[in-house]
């Protein structure tokens, strides 16, 4: 019987010194493919014009503020910016000449608002915040939105500026529609894309506060010149941004019927807790773009950006030219270029 004991006491202390072994490789490996591991506060946001949204993150999270309050006022810089004809007030219109603003937010508990189409409100994400906290609901859209803004104090104005009017005008000569990509990327856009003009985006930006709380928010004033109603995937939970406070956060820019189809911030979520890395989840939500739709590869952009549990971040995109803000205690302003599927030299 003593044996008996012994054998099973050994067998079990052997059994967790496996287990043990077994999940410093996998966080081993997960670490030697991201980012900031083990920082915290963190706030990574799409696109160079993130730099000045993750500041006012910053202001929210060296306070040990709450990571939902960061994000929506990170992006509210960015729906503010009038030079940004990506994002709220001054956005490009659709092509009959309204501006119509998407949005969503989330918290590390799993709740989560949405507005979409919604007009003459320049602050979508505060509206969905409002969503999320006074509704029973998760999304409100167009006429429905508005009302929802206006009887919750938010002030009805002309988001169309003179110089997003002069822009629909000049295109409406010949009504081509063809998305742009990287526009975003002033300095590749001037580059490589120096006839281009007009391109829809979308800031993306997740925080992870000093308690180890997660949160999101996504906002964009849609396809320049779009079809009237039209909703991409900014304001889909799962689409355009998803939050698991168990694993990590995701949000995506680009083509945003492409990223619903995939499903893709949800998909990067769920790879993160199969034990991937943030970029390589990153990584298989744009191959998958790409082996439905191989053809369509190379002429469209959609990029990932995911901020997992552990303050580690990474991005992956199709096209190059995709860029992100990375803000924590030891950078302010970092800008990080993507890593990118696409190589035209093999085309």
């Amino acid at each position: 019987m003593h044996s008996r004991r012994k054998f099973i006491k050994q067998s079990i202390v052997g059994a967790a010194s496996l287990s043990a072994v077994a999940t410093a490789i996998s966080c081993d490996n997960n670490s030697s493919a991201a980012k900031g591991q083990g920082k915290k506060p963190i706030v990574i946001s799409t696109w160079d014009f993130g730099v000045a949204a993750n500041k006012a993150a910053w202001e929210v999270l060296e306070n040990n503020g709450r990571a939902l309050d960061a994000v929506e006022q990170g992006v509210k810089v960015a729906e503010a910016d009038l030079e940004n004809q990506t994002v709220g007030k001054g956005g490009f219109p659709d092509r009959d000449g309204h501006v119509t603003l998407d949005a969503c937010i989330m918290d590390e508990l799993g709740n989560c608002g949405s507005v979409a189409a919604l007009e003459n409100i320049a602050h979508p994400i505060s509206v969905a915040r409002l969503v999320m906290e006074r509704t029973p609901h998760v999304m409100l859209v167009g006429q429905g939105a508005k009302q929802f803004a206006l009887e919750n104090g938010f002030q009805e104005e002309n988001l169309l500026t003179e110089a997003s009017e002069k822009a629909w005008k000049e295109w409406l000569k010949e009504k081509n529609y063809k998305p742009v990509m990287n526009i975003e990327n002033k300095a590749f856009a001037t580059e490589k894309l120096p006839g281009n003009k007009y391109n829809h985006d979308t800031i993306g930006m997740l925080a992870l506060d000093a308690n180890g709380n997660l949160s999101g928010a996504c906002t964009t004033s849609g396809m320049a010149f779009k079809m009237h109603g039209r909703v991409g995937d900014s304001p889909i939970i799962g689409a355009g941004l998803y939050v698991d406070n168990e694993i990590g956060g995701a949000t995506s820019t680009g083509v945003g019927e492409e990223v619903i189809r995939t499903v893709g911030s949800f998909l990067v979520v769920e790879l993160m807790r199969q034990g991937y890395s943030p970029e390589d989840a990153c990584k298989e939500a744009v191959m998958r773009i790409v082996k439905k739709k191989p053809d369509i590869a190379k002429d469209i952009q959609v990029g990932f950006l995911a901020l997992n549990k552990n303050g580690e971040y990474g991005s992956y995109a199709l096209q190059d030219g995709f860029t992100f803000a990375v803000c924590d205690n030891e950078k302010q302003d970092l800008i990080e270029k993507g890593k990118y599927h696409y190589n035209p030299k093999k085309s």
